[in-house]
């Protein structure tokens, strides 16, 4: 039989042994002709203060602490345990003592030596010593469990308080049967209510002393020896698994750990804010920070937690009592939540009044009493850490990928197992599959944060596409190789440890509309086989205060996860220039600028601006930026070359005269409307795309741009080869 049967039979002599000297004393209330009124206790109580030897934390059975737990100590501290998480000082654990007036044969044997000098204790008088019950009120909650543990005490408490309609435990029956009864047991401050260990049915205008009592159905279950989480709060918990921490989160969770060692005795454990964007990194921290206490970490989201105050403080009281009866810590995600949202305020109360070990997971601190909270900062695991995980994962088949993934994509532990899980079984049958499975697998998680919040471009232009002068080639070539190579020189060459800002890739665009700044973006998009997303101005910029901040915040996480570039077109409308403060709207726009100008800087990967009105936007911007590309309005050599490659090969085309062409002073835009609008035309009148119709749909367009317009440049005169 293992400890933990031998336990389990103990506890339920225990308490068929003290259920027995209850029914005694019962059995001489009903004899009485009347209850009488509370007396002093006498010499021999139904439970005494015999002191019960308890083992040390060490000393447990394994068991024992995984069923009970050893509070806020650390496993491996070698401390004492603490006293700030232990409930208030409790009267010294008790043995069952029967009464002389009580036979042998009515009460059974004396329970005392089954208690007594016995460790672990049973599990009433480990709820009496952590809850701090008073031996009236121990006694009161054993009466009350009594009620679903033995069936004969119903009857017998209708016939102590001679009254067949009351087959329950009261105040009264108590007051009147048990020994050291006090008043106050009553006080919603005291054990009993406070924890909510009884269940108290008061219909109408019933006195407070007679209404009917219950024992909380978790309570009972807990006295049988059976801990487990309250099934009210389970639907609200999700426990968190096991995982393993790269080195630098770690070190996060050992500075964590050794600084709530470092609280003094007798002082609460302060709430743990752990700041960041990456969720599963924090959970890990905080699965490992409660591990070394002993303890499971469960997950609580904060849309789910209640609205009403009364439901709150159910929840917090609930939560309250597990922590004294299991070894278990709250993680409170509120990582989708700003400082202004309705649970904000929930989270705080909660975060500040749940006791024991709390973890909280949000982008910023909380408001709160510094003294109540810590806060640390958690980052992903380093590009080095990612890129030895994806070595050990990928095996041989590693070669160049690991060094690839880890320069482009900001990927937690569990998503990069995920990821060559997947590509490594798509592999099996093709192994030359594996670099386009890790590739795509790796874009594939890092669209749905980013599709919410811009427009994806799909790249399909290539460098042969782009007619512009070599130089302007050339900065565009760099930008794609420094976006290539950064693992390389930021990790690799240590060029990451020297420089705390700085490290972004960030170029501007600059020229007129249609010469080309969204074509470039496409091309580098495509070299490096990452996504392109616009920025969708309408889905980021907002009237109300602080929203703007927010919705890029989220952008510019989202898209570091992949590497993902972002594409600020019209650019000028977010990065203006900073204005004079005159009044409030000036001061807050001046704050979104502030906060873009920070953020860009720290963004991880590639951020492009278009704008055709460079000098409106802020100086600060410039200085920030790596690369500046002037887009030149196309002359003539790029205008034919544009015309040449503007229509698609499949198409019914008659010679055309691109030296003709080419004059049109028109941009690389305009050129590839035309083309298409002269498709169209084309396609409606069921002939060849010729000149007359490119010439028609270049008017059409002169016109649109409020250009001026000569007759002569738009006729075309078969007879004369073209000539007007």
């Amino acid at each position: 039989m293992s400890d933990y049967q031998q336990w389990l039979r103990a506890n339920d002599q225990y308490l068929a042994d003290a259920l027995a000297v209850l029914r005694a004393r019962l059995q001489q209330a009903a004899q009485r002709q009347d209850t009488p009124a509370p007396t002093p206790a006498p010499a021999t109580a139904l439970m005494t203060a015999a002191p019960v030897t308890v083992a040390s934390a060490t000393s447990k059975p394994s068991w024992f602490g995984r069923l009970f737990g050893v509070h806020a100590t650390p496993v491996s501290s070698g401390t004492e345990p603490r006293a700030d998480d232990t409930p208030p000082p409790a009267p010294a654990p008790i043995a069952v003592v029967v009464p002389a007036d009580v036979r042998e044969s009515d009460a059974g044997p004396p329970p005392a030596t089954a208690a007594e000098g016995v460790a672990p204790m049973p599990a009433l008088l480990v709820l009496a010593e952590r809850l701090g019950l008073s031996p009236f009120e121990r006694d009161l909650l054993l009466l009350c469990v009594g009620m679903e543990l033995d069936t004969r005490l119903p009857a017998l408490c209708a016939q102590a308080q001679h009254d067949p309609a009351r087959p329950y435990p009261t105040f009264a029956l108590a007051f009147a049967v048990l020994d050291q009864p006090s008043w106050d047991a009553l006080s919603p401050e005291r054990p009993l209510r406070y924890w909510r260990l009884l269940d108290i049915h008061q219909p109408g205008a019933q006195p407070l002393i007679g209404a009917a009592l219950s024992a909380d159905e978790r309570i009972v279950n807990f006295a049988k020896g059976m801990n487990y989480v309250d099934d009210r709060l389970m639907p609200l918990l999700t426990p968190l698994a096991p995982a393993a921490l790269p080195p630098s989160q770690q070190a996060i969770a050992d500075r964590v750990l050794d600084g709530l060692q470092r609280v003094p005795a007798g002082e609460a454990l302060p709430a743990v804010q752990l700041l960041g964007s990456d969720s599963v990194s924090k959970q890990g921290i905080a699965r490992a920070v409660a591990a070394a206490f002993g303890a499971q970490a469960y997950r609580l989201s904060a849309e789910l937690l209640p609205g009403a105050v009364a439901e709150q403080e159910t929840l917090i009281r609930l939560w309250q009592r597990e922590s004294q009866l299991l070894p278990i810590a709250l993680y409170i995600d509120a990582a989708e939540l700003e400082h202004g949202d309705a649970a904000a305020a929930q989270v705080r109360r909660l975060m500040t009044r749940a006791g024991g070990l709390v973890f909280v997971d949000a982008h910023e601190p909380c408001a709160g009493p510094a003294a109540d909270t810590v806060s640390v900062d958690v980052t992903r695991p380093t590009a080095i850490e990612q890129r030895s995980l994806w070595q050990r994962l990928l095996g041989e088949l590693a070669g160049s990928h690991p060094q690839r993934l880890a320069g482009h994509f900001d990927f937690n532990l569990g998503k990069i197992e995920q990821i060559a899980h997947h590509a490594l079984s798509a592999a099996q049958q093709r192994p030359e599959a594996l670099a386009s499975a890790l590739w795509q697998g790796a874009l594939a998680r890092t669209r749905p944060a980013l599709d919410q919040l811009a427009q994806r471009i799909e790249p399909k232009a290539g460098w042969a596409d782009l007619k512009l002068p070599v130089s302007e080639k050339d900065l565009l070539q760099q930008i794609a190789d420094q976006v290539a190579q950064r693992s390389t020189v930021y990790d690799d060459w240590g060029f990451r440890a020297r420089m705390n800002r700085g490290l972004s890739i960030s170029a501007l665009f600059a020229g007129e509309s249609g010469t080309g700044k969204t074509m470039a973006a496409e091309v580098i998009a495509n070299e490096l086989g990452l996504s392109l997303y616009r920025i969708d101005l309408s889905a980021v910029v907002s009237k109300y205060i602080g929203e703007t901040e927010k919705n890029l915040r989220k952008l510019f996480d989202a898209a570091e996860d992949g590497g993902a570039i972002l594409f600020f077109d019209e650019a000028d409308a977010l990065f203006g220039k900073r204005s004079e403060v005159k009044d409030s709207h000036d001061r807050y726009a001046n704050i979104e600028v502030n906060y873009l100008l920070q953020r860009l800087e720290s963004f991880r990967g590639l951020a492009i601006l278009a704008t055709n009105q460079k000098g409106a936007l802020d100086s600060a911007f410039l200085r920030r930026l790596r690369f500046v590309v002037n887009f030149p309005f196309p002359g003539v050599a790029e205008r034919k070359a544009i015309w040449a490659s503007a229509f698609p090969a499949q198409l019914p085309i008659a010679p055309l005269d691109l030296d003709r062409l080419a004059r049109l002073a028109l941009s690389g835009g305009s050129i590839q409307g035309i083309a298409l609008n002269a498709a169209f035309l084309a396609a409606k009148a069921g002939v060849q795309i010729s000149m007359p119709l490119i010439l028609d749909a270049a008017r059409a367009e002169f016109r649109k741009l409020d250009k001026p317009v000569n007759e002569a440049d738009f006729r075309w005169l078969e007879s004369a080869g073209g000539n007007a």
